[in-house]
């Protein structure tokens, strides 16, 4: 397997606080609240203790201590009281009894080494030791290529719900999560919400691996650095990197040692089928600069994603590496244009996109 040599330095989420540019908010908030100040109030029926982590006259950014990033209409900040204790995420045992007093008897939390997981009661077993497997694969993979994965600032939460239509309603709550979906980590609250396909029969755990896998992903590069929550990457960064770790070869390598293993079988009949026989340079420049692909092809958008990281981690470790770094070095809340984005890309892997695309597509001819 290629190294991706020692050039990332991920940077710690709290230090993100730290440089969003300081200034105040809108004149219409109470107590001239200060980028980080330490708030605590009420807010859409929820108490909140938070720090303020910047603003503008449209928005207020604001990071609670279990983790919840609450973006504001300045008006709605003007409930919020300034307090003098400094910021501190929640401890565990104190986000514990949080997550319990929001779900009802049927569930139990527990807590992992840096998981708290919600699952049906009884179910232990089943889930909890899953979720910090995988965070300890996804650490140990980037910890042997060089990168310095920061240790997450708050407890990280996953809430497995026991059916369908259980996850369809808290799905409900999240804004932009369609019906279709199985499972999704949100940049908002922080949590993998997830449901039991295997309907409680432990026979069926393959209905759930792949979906907890692919979550876990999202949600432990956005909070050890390798992503950065307050400015995500371009969706193909993100989504190619979560299909990649579906592979056994690279989320269990241990195990599945063979370079065989590293490629995800179903992406790759996906590249074949929606991908390949239309493929132009000008794909990669555009799902390099625009998420339109996601929502105008999905499947094609995730196989293309999926090969294209696969084809870069393979082939040019070391400058996948530093475009990583690149796409996580940007300002807090800071959406990048397409320009920004392409000029991303171009600084690392130049901008002769015929090129990139022969050799992108005489590789993957060859994966079998």
């Amino acid at each position: 397997m290629p190294t991706l040599l020692p050039m990332f330095r991920a940077v710690p989420m709290l230090l993100a606080i730290a440089i969003v540019a300081d200034g105040r908010l809108s004149s219409a908030v109470a107590e001239g609240l200060r980028t980080g100040d330490t708030v605590e109030g009420r807010l859409q029926g929820k108490r909140v203790d938070g720090v303020v982590l910047g603003s503008s006259p449209q928005q207020v950014q604001l990071l609670g201590r279990d983790g919840w990033l609450w973006l504001l209409d300045p008006n709605q900040a003007g409930s919020l009281t300034k307090i003098t204790s400094s910021f501190r995420p929640y401890s565990p045992s104190v986000l514990r009894n949080e997550l319990l007093r929001e779900v009802s008897r049927d569930y139990e939390v527990s807590g992992t080494g840096h998981y708290l997981v919600i699952y049906p009661r009884g179910q232990r077993d089943k889930w909890a030791d899953r979720f910090e497997d995988l965070y300890r694969c996804f650490v140990h993979y980037f910890s042997v290529r060089g990168f310095e994965v920061a240790t997450p600032a708050f407890p990280l939460v996953g809430f497995v719900c026991k059916n369908r239509s259980e996850f369809d309603r808290v799905a409900a709550t999240q804004k932009g999560m369609s019906g279709g979906i199985q499972g999704y980590y949100s940049n908002i609250s922080n949590r993998i919400t997830l449901y039991d396909m295997g309907g409680g029969n432990s026979a069926n755990w393959a209905q759930n691996a792949s979906v907890l896998i692919h979550e876990a992903t999202h949600q432990t590069a956005f909070n050890t650095g390798i992503h950065n929550r307050y400015s995500p990457p371009p969706n193909w960064v993100c989504e190619g990197l979560a299909t990649m770790f579906e592979a056994p070869g690279v989320y269990d390598s241990r195990n599945h040692p063979q370079a065989a293993d590293r490629v995800n079988r179903y992406r790759l009949r996906d590249f074949g089928k929606f991908v390949v026989a239309r493929h132009r340079p000008e794909v990669i420049a555009w799902i390099v600069a625009s998420d339109d692909l996601f929502q105008a092809n999905p499947a094609a958008a995730y196989a293309e994603a999926w090969a294209m990281t696969f084809f870069l981690v393979e082939t040019q470790p070391r400058k996948y590496a530093e475009y990583l770094k690149r796409t996580a070095s940007h300002k807090p809340f800071h959406q990048c244009t397409a320009s920004e984005r392409t000029a991303d890309f171009t600084a690392i892997f130049g901008n002769d996109w015929r090129m990139l695309e022969a050799q992108f597509l005489r590789f993957m001819a060859g994966v079998k």
